[in-house]
């Protein structure tokens, strides 16, 4: 692909919520996944797809593999025939968008969320609002209409709480929420992940680090592991192996 645009990760996902939410038409080409291009026929914001529900299971794990790359090359030719003969199963862009962004959040990410915009003012922009799927989804986004807190919001929207988080996250992700007043900084993914696998909290010192690194090496090093099966040595080795990588990364 010699004239496609460069995209970071995260960026793929946002761009894959406005294609959807725009009912664009036409070939969407990805380079960048391996060594040939993936090419998605796109109609009225819908990947067209086989029919039947593996096919769709198969695209939407395509697409969550196409998120997931640091850097690809995309371009979209709007406009060119998109709908293949016998081609009617389709997958809507923007509903998996969401339901892709908010299958990411867990408890410490719900935790880190509601800390970072507690006392910030939060609306949802006009231009990027979703469709609402069910009347909770319009009560949130009716409360979004004006910058409120996530506490004044959720009164209004009647939803778990978690549920409400899981919806922000999204429109955050999709740059679709507009803050008012200062949040703290965004957390490092990586970081989040390698405190996670370490068993500590985002914000621990580089004695907390250290500390918990050495509890593990002892639990997971495999030469003090002189009884295991060879099975079992294995699997000790890629554990200490992905808790090792943790450890340089936080250091």
């Amino acid at each position: 692909m010699r004239n496609g645009r460069q995209l970071e990760r995260g960026e793929l996902v946002r761009f894959f919520y406005r294609l959807g939410r725009q009912a664009a038409s036409g070939l969407l080409t990805i380079a960048g996944a391996g060594p040939r291009d993936e090419v998605l026929a796109l109609r009225r914001g819908a990947v067209v797809t086989s029919e039947g529900e593996l096919a769709r299971r198969a695209l939407s794990s395509r697409l969550a593999r196409l998120v997931a790359l640091d850097r690809v090359l995309v371009a979209f030719a709007g406009g060119v025939a998109a709908y293949p003969p016998g081609a009617s199963n389709q997958l809507s862009l923007a509903a998996w968008t969401r339901a892709h962004l908010e299958q990411q959040l867990d408890g410490s990410l719900a935790d880190m969320l509601a800390r970072e915009l507690a006392g910030v003012r939060i609306s949802v922009r006009a231009d990027l609002a979703p469709e609402p799927a069910d009347e909770a989804d319009r009560r949130v986004l009716a409360a979004l209409e004006h910058p409120r807190r996530l506490d004044q919001i959720a009164p209004l929207a009647r939803m778990p709480k978690y549920r409400l988080l899981a919806f922000v996250h999204f429109l955050r992700a999709v740059d679709a929420l507009a803050l008012e007043g200062v949040a703290a900084d965004r957390p490092d993914p990586s970081r989040s992940a390698a405190c996670r696998l370490l068993g500590i909290d985002d914000g621990a010192d580089l004695e907390t680090v250290k500390r918990a690194y050495r509890r593990l090496a002892r639990a997971l090093h495999p030469d003090l592991q002189p009884d295991a099966t060879s099975e079992r040595r294995r699997a000790l080795e890629q554990q200490f192996a992905q808790v090792t990588a943790a450890y340089e990364s936080l250091v």
